[in-house]
């Protein structure tokens, strides 16, 4: 008995001293007991891997085997690495003579497997491991994923592609999946002979094998990270050309759109050339190819050597796309191919710093497509993306540019309008501050020192103080210092109020940090900026420079008024008092035209700003909107909409009808005479085309009677011909969104979006049937959205949004939003752009305690880790409390102006 007994407490001695272990949804064994943290150990790195995949476009899984060098700094018994959702059958470590056998431990919170074995220890030096696995191409829109498409005679084909970034690589081959951990990649891809592959790097030969099996094999990567690895198993045709400089690029789609591919071919052939020439640096692959994919939740991808798009962001149709699809297509390349060297070739050490990539491609995009396409007249938009940034960080749930982030929701989340809009725009006020050839000189100088590296903040101020020291506006001399200017940019959130005041000929000057709903908290925390000033006055159109803030600046003689941050290339609003707005006011009434059109669009944004935390009463800034009437450009046009607009759009969610009617009113009489002047056609300059769309469609919505009639009778006669006589492209949307107003119109558009293969036409469709007044059709189109037979899935979250904003159907998105929620985060991604998009954009026109407390109680209902913590849930209970703040503060005011001016 005694023996039995001690037998058993040691058998539950030894047990207590084995690692517990769960069973996972894989089949691996989970230990829990290693010390997983979220970012692997930096004392083993990559060196090479040698990767292997196989999908099967039939049953919708892939196997793949991976060779991964190592160079080990640090002895250690255990190489961390990351892997989610796969089956890893076998790991080995592989020697000069036999393989050695691995365990495997996993932890499936940290996205992580551990390799060991107890006769083994990783000494300082290289060794190789080997691990094979399987899993199922994701069904969402990241890591190896399926997609499919539809022939025109109704046959559904699959193909298989990836998505990588931020996190994703892990999801289809085990590896070190984070931005620092460059490494060169030899991949092959196994396919069917009815299929093609496509990968970063040329393809060297194919190999065939047994059961008529293909593998090809591909050329070897230059150092890269893993997000930026691509691979497609798909049917795709191509069209190709050769750039000046020698590399070879493509464009692949689906056969039946393949004539659509050619305005990309040629813009990417002279974009890559502009790069190539700009930079200094030549293109290091010797082929670029752009894709098409039929399922793409971003816009598009930069994969090295493979840039992935939405078939809306590539394919062009000169006769059925408008000018807005071609200015959105010659962007996005520029975008994508500007990481080739801003991220690809120079990588952000961690995702804290992804500015560095994309506020950088961003920026690119406007320099780039300016000099290359000047027609486009691309400058007329890059104001846009620093009101839409500042919206954002007018709030106290708002981030610096760099911001410690760690899990992967935390990373998706960083792909934001800060790190886009806030990112490019501080760096077009930095180039202004120190000329665009001393920019450029610093850039360059920071992409050749750190080629085929990661990098931080520094290492780009570094580089730019040291090329721009003497060529600065500012300095002559060797005391600039760019990282302390850009540090108090990048390290804080928000952005300066500059607060004016003339005296005579001196001009007082102090700064504070705007922010909407400021609570005490946030008062006590002193955010100061060095802010490069410019301005002009009423005696003199040059521009005058001053960094950071005296407290007096001195004029050479008394002026009538004075405009700070000309043409808004500054990251600031300004606020002038006593007296300073009623002069610009007047200047305006008197001749706009004095000031240029980003002048005027940004002093309608920053008046109206401060309407929002009661700087300026709301009746001053209507009187500006008063000049209005005689405005033409489309910066200060859509930025009068963009003020006014929501406005009566806050009112519609209320029982607010009379206010609201007059302030739609008042909107259209404010514009009558510019939508009076246009013509149903293709004719102007694109930005005089772009606004045409804009405003015979705010026309057509508030049922002004000759637009109406011509939207009708066009719809009319297009649809008699069965949808081949062909609209002029850029009012195509005006016609199709009055046809929308009807059942039968409804189900028509709907039956051409089913038929037709030309995206720009599908986005057309897609957004007249969501403006339509039919609640019951788009609360079904909604729900076939989520289906993905109809309406594409990665096409929902802009559904969605676009209904939240109509009037007869806004409640059917927060109840779709709140019904399916879960879905939508299996299928999006928790933290991901899509997901914060529809949080905020769905509830953002809401103003009644009622919806904040709705909108509270649902996300704080939320289990842990399924979205209750998101910055985009913070954003939108900021918003809603600011709208509640400015309907209980302005209402009166809107209404006693409104009854006493009429025009």
């Amino acid at each position: 008995l005694y023996c039995n007994v001690f037998l058993i407490f040691c058998v539950l001695l030894l047990l207590s001293l084995v690692p517990p272990l769960e069973a996972n949804d894989n089949g691996n064994t989970t230990f829990t007991s290693l010390p997983f943290k979220m970012r692997l150990p930096d004392s083993v790195r990559p060196l090479h891997y040698d990767l292997l995949i196989h999908p099967n476009l039939t049953f919708l899984t892939f196997t793949g085997s991976v060779q991964i060098q190592l160079e080990v700094r640090q002895e250690t018994k255990h190489i961390f690495l990351n892997s989610k959702n796969l089956h890893i059958s076998r790991a080995l470590r592989l020697g000069s003579r036999h393989p050695h056998l691995l365990q495997l431990q996993e932890s499936e919170h940290f996205e992580q497997i551990a390799l060991s074995s107890e006769s083994l220890t990783f000494t300082r030096g290289l060794h190789v491991i080997q691990l094979d696995f399987s899993a199922n191409l994701s069904d969402t829109f990241h890591g190896f994923y399926k997609g499919t498409y539809t022939t025109r005679n109704g046959e559904v084909r699959a193909l298989a592609s990836t998505q990588f970034e931020p996190t994703h690589a892990r999801a289809a081959f085990p590896c070190f999946d984070e931005p620092g951990f460059k490494a060169n990649f030899s991949i092959r891809v196994r396919r069917e002979s009815r299929h093609i592959s496509i990968s970063n790097m040329p393809k060297l030969k194919t190999v065939e094998l047994a059961g008529g099996l293909l593998e090809d094999h591909y050329d070897v990567t230059v150092k890269m990270s893993t997000y930026l690895v691509a691979f497609i198993v798909c049917d795709f045709l191509s069209i190709s050309k050769r750039s000046q400089h020698g590399v070879e690029i493509s464009v692949y789609t689906v056969p039946e759109k393949i004539s659509q591919a050619e305005y990309a071919l040629n813009t990417a052939v002279t974009l890559l050339d502009f790069y190539d020439d700009y930079f200094d640096i030549p293109y290091p692959l010797p082929k670029q190819d752009l894709a098409a994919i039929p399922d793409f939740q971003s816009g598009a991808m930069e994969n090295w050597g493979l840039t992935t798009y939405r078939e809306s962001g590539l394919l062009f149709d000169p006769e059925r796309s408008s000018t807005s699809d071609k200015l959105g297509i010659t962007k996005v390349i520029a975008h994508e191919l500007a990481h080739q060297w801003f991220g690809n070739l120079v990588t952000m050490q961690w995702w804290n710093d992804l500015w560095l990539n994309e506020g950088f491609a961003k920026f690119m995009e406007f320099v780039s497509v300016n000099i290359t396409y000047p027609e486009l007249q691309v400058n007329d938009y890059f104001l846009e993306k620093c009101f839409t940034a500042m919206g954002v960080d007018s709030l106290s749930s708002s981030h610096p540019i760099s911001t410690p982030v760690e899990n992967p929701a935390q990373i998706r989340e960083m792909f934001d309008d800060v790190s886009y809009q806030k990112g490019a725009c501080v760096l077009n006020m930095l180039r202004d501050f120190l000329t665009p050839e001393a920019f450029k000189m610093g850039i360059i100088r920071y992409l050749k020192n750190h080629s085929y590296q990661n990098t931080v903040n520094a290492d780009l101020w570094y580089s730019l103080t040291n090329s721009s020291a003497s060529a600065s506006k500012w300095y002559m001399d060797d005391d600039l210092n760019v990282k302390a200017i850009m540090d108090t940019w990048t390290l804080q959130e928000g952005f300066p109020i500059i607060s004016v005041e003339v005296k005579g000929r001196e001009v007082y000057l102090k700064q504070e940090r705007y922010l909407k709903g400021a609570d005490p908290f946030f008062l006590l925390k002193l955010f100061l900026w060095q802010v490069p000033l410019t301005y002009i006055t009423s005696s003199s159109s040059s521009v005058h420079l001053s960094l950071s803030l005296p407290d007096v600046l001195y004029l050479p003689a008394e002026v009538e008024w004075i405009k700070f941050n000309v043409d808004m290339r500054g990251y600031y609003i300004v606020h002038y008092e006593t007296g300073g707005w009623d002069a610009l006011i007047r200047q305006l009434q008197q001749n706009h035209t004095v000031l240029s059109g980003n002048d005027r669009a940004s002093l309608i944004h920053n008046i109206f700003q401060l309407v929002s935390i009661g700087k300026v009463p709301l009746d001053k800034a209507l009187s500006l909107s008063l000049y209005l009437r005689y405005e033409t450009e489309i910066m200060p046009v859509t930025q009068g909409f963009g003020e006014l607009v929501p406005l009566y759009k806050l009112m519609e969610k209320r029982d607010m009808a009379t206010l609201e009617h007059q302030l739609k009113s008042y909107l259209m009489n404010l514009f009558q005479r510019l939508i009076n002047a246009q013509r149903w056609s293709d004719e102007g300059s694109v930005s005089e085309r772009i606004l045409r769309n804009y405003l015979l469609l705010f026309a057509c919505v508030r049922r002004y009677g000759p637009c109406v009639q011509t939207a009708q009778e066009l719809f009319q006669k297009w649809k008699e011909s069965d949808g081949k006589m062909r609209l002029p492209a850029d009012v195509r949307l005006v016609v199709y969104t009055e046809g929308a107003r009807t059942e039968e119109g409804w189900d028509f558009l709907l039956e051409k979006y089913r038929q037709t293969l030309y995206p720009s036409e599908k986005s057309q469709i897609k957004a007249a049937l969501s403006y339509s007044p039919l609640a019951d059709k788009l609360k079904w189109l909604i729900e076939r959205g989520l289906e993905g037979d109809i309406l594409k899935t990665h096409e929902l979250p802009s559904l969605v949004i676009s209904v939240s904003k109509n009037p007869q159907a806004y409640k059917l998105a927060w109840d779709f939003l709140r019904t399916n929620w879960q879905k939508l985060v299996q299928k999006f991604d928790l933290g991901s752009s899509s997901i914060s998009r529809m949080v905020v954009g769905v509830t953002n026109q809401y103003s009644t305690r009622e919806k904040l407390v709705e909108v509270q109680s649902f996300f704080s209902s939320l289990e842990q880790g399924m979205g209750a913590g998101l910055r985009s849930v913070q954003q939108a209970v900021e918003n809603i409390e600011e709208n509640i703040r400015w309907m209980d503060k302005n209402v009166p005011l809107l209404t006693h102006w409104l009854n006493s001016h009429s025009i």
